[in-house]
Formats: C-alpha cells, sequence, structure tokens
C-alpha cells in the first residue's frame, strides 16, 4: 500500500516514515500542506495521514480541497492533546480518524490498516480465498494451511491484488502502489514478481491464482469459500 505523510515535523516525519516502511508501507512525505496537496492530487495513494498544524496550508483546508478534489482514499488527522476541536473540524473536513499526539505506533498502524480494508470492503485483517489466506496485520500468506515465504515486494504485491479480488490491474498501477514516486514505472519489475509469487504459491499451475489479461494486466482468481 502507498501512503502520504504530511508532517512538518521534521524529527516526527522521519521516525514515522521509518516506521510505515518497516511495516511494509511505501511512503511518500511532505512538509508542508502546498506540498502534500501537490502530491495527494497528482499520485495515487491507498491512505494519507495529515498533520492539523501544517505551514503554507493548514492541515484542515488541506483535507477539505482533497476531498473536493474527490479524492476518496482513507485519511487520518494527526492532532494536539489539548487541541479538541481539531479532532471536530478534521472529521468534519472529510477524515476518517484521529490520533492525539504523541502516540504509540502500533496505534497508528492498527488505525491505517483497519481504513484501508474498510475502504475496500474488507473487513477483517484475514483474507481467504479458496486455499489462499493471508493475514494482513501480521504480512504472512499460506496456501493450503502451508506458510509460504515472501519477500517483502512480494507480498505487497499479492496483498493488493486480493484487497482487489476480480479487478484488473495493469502493471503501472501495481507499481504506484508498491513503491514510491521515485521508481521507475518502465521497469519490468512487476511481471518478476507475478512470476515468483506463482512459482512460490503455485508450483503445480494448480490454481492459477493470478491470471494475466494480455494488454491489460493482472487480477486475483476468486474462488468459492464455501
Amino acid at each position: 500500500m502507498r501512503l502520504l505523510l504530511v508532517e512538518d515535523d521534521l524529527a516526527l516525519q522521519a521516525n514515522l516514515q521509518g516506521q510505515l516502511v518497516s511495516a511494509g508501507y511505501s511512503v511518500d512525505v511532505a512538509g508542508d500542506g502546498e506540498e502534500g496537496l501537490f502530491k495527494g492530487r497528482e499520485y495515487p495513494y491507498d491512505a494519507a495521514i495529515i498533520d492539523v498544524g501544517l505551514p503554507k496550508l493548514d492541515g484542515i483546508s488541506l483535507i477539505k480541497t482533497l476531498r473536493k478534489l474527490d479524492k476518496s482514499y482513507p485519511i487520518i488527522v494527526l492532532t494536539a492533546r489539548d487541541h479538541w476541536q481539531d479532532k471536530v473540524s478534521g472529521l468534519d473536513a472529510g477524515a476518517d480518524d484521529y490520533l492525539t499526539k504523541p502516540f504509540q505506533s502500533e496505534e497508528l498502524l492498527a488505525r491505517l490498516n483497519a481504513l484501508i480494508r474498510r475502504s475496500v470492503g474488507q473487513a477483517s485483517p484475514v483474507i481467504e480465498n479458496g486455499p489462499l489466506r493471508l493475514n494482513t496485520s501480521s504480512a504472512q500468506v499460506w496456501v493450503n494451511e502451508q506458510l509460504i515465504t515472501l519477500t517483502s515486494y512480494e507480498y505487497k504485491l499479492l496483498e493488493y491484488l486480493a484487497l482487489h479480488p476480480e479487478q484488473v490491474k495493469s502493471k503501472t498501477e501495481l507499481t504506484e502502489h508498491i513503491y514510491d514516486q521515485d521508481f521507475d514505472l518502465d521497469s519490468n519489475v512487476i511481471e518478476v514478481f507475478v512470476r515468483r509469487l506463482r512459482k512460490k504459491l503455485d508450483p503445480g499451475a494448480e490454481y492459477g491464482f493470478i491470471e494475466t489479461l494480455r494488454g491489460q494486466g493482472y487480477k486475483l482468481k476468486v474462488f468459492d469459500n464455501k
């Protein structure tokens, strides 16, 4: 999943970015509201974390503007402990949740994961699809109850497809959602990851988990879980 983090406290920004990357997210950062608006408008995000007290353009105005631009990805607003009005203003502006500083990174990750799941209609952290099972909280994958070892980016690609079952995702879209904005979108790395996933998840080509639609992209096959 690809995130936008808008925070002007550079120490906190770096700390949060490191924790989010360690949790498997690709993170673009902005240090003020104007930069946050540019990135939030121009790049495809799965969620955003926005501080209220931003220079150039405050967080509440940033959220309002993104919503007016029909940016519907989940937004968590960060507020100061004694500014309860900011929580209300943030939610009224279009934020989906808030966190009061200081907070534990585990709480941020839990809220973020829940918001992203709900935004695609997946309430549970565990995605079950026939013999395939993903735990999005622990980033673990099983096929027929056998734990499969994946690299970070292999997992990111599989998770994105699993959160959008039966939806065709182009190589460009997949690249944009698992890497930051500086990655070379012309790379064939997605094809490499798909080949690796097929080999690891389905070495006998029994299930055909990932389907290729020539000229369009890839989608995850949906199984009947009954």
